[in-house]
């Protein structure tokens, strides 16, 4: 079994959340302006906005990475979510989507939204799963989102995993 531990974002990790990010946007659609801005600059785009970014170690190897943007005092968005593809189908999506809703509670959310693709059907199973609901589109950011879904973080209920102790996605202390 793999060993999976959910990090803090540091600058170090800014070429690997830009790679696995532009692998699987590239591999499904085209980059768009906005993918890119982000993606090169996680620290303005994302951070000195108030939010977050996590990064997924699995055997100690950076495999993952899910961002938090903030929209509001109550609402972040779940974004730039990419596992590695060698990586994929060992639970870090699920890990990083676990932290990722403890991070935003932290920072005062009540709810997470996020735009997606529906010819991403694994991840919309995800998040499906996860509790997200679909809710009408609205402010559309990117040209290939279809969907757009959220989960109110007070009603979550938190979950176990074999692979990890306490609740999935813990930040280590």
């Amino acid at each position: 079994m793999s060993k999976i531990e959910i990090i803090p974002y540091k600058a170090e990790h800014a070429w690997h959340f830009e790679r696995l990010n532009k692998a699987w946007i590239e591999k499904y659609f085209v980059l768009e302006d906005l993918d890119k801005w982000v993606l090169e600059n996680p620290h303005e785009a994302i951070l000195s906005r108030g939010g977050a970014i996590l990064m997924a170690t699995c055997d100690g190897v950076i495999a993952g990475t899910v961002a938090l943007l903030k929209v509001d005092e109550d609402e972040y968005e779940f974004a730039k979510m990419a596992v590695d593809e060698a990586c994929q189908r060992r639970g870090i999506a699920e890990a990083l989507s676990y932290a990722a809703f403890d991070r935003a509670r932290e920072l005062g959310a009540k709810k997470v939204t996020l735009y997606s693709q529906t010819s991403l059907a694994p991840a919309i199973n995800l998040y499906r799963k996860l509790g997200f609901v679909e809710v009408p589109m609205d402010n559309q950011l990117y040209k290939r989102a279809n969907i757009k879904m959220e989960i109110s973080l007070p009603t979550l209920q938190r979950r176990e995993s074999p692979q990890h102790k306490g609740p999935l996605g813990r930040l280590p202390s």
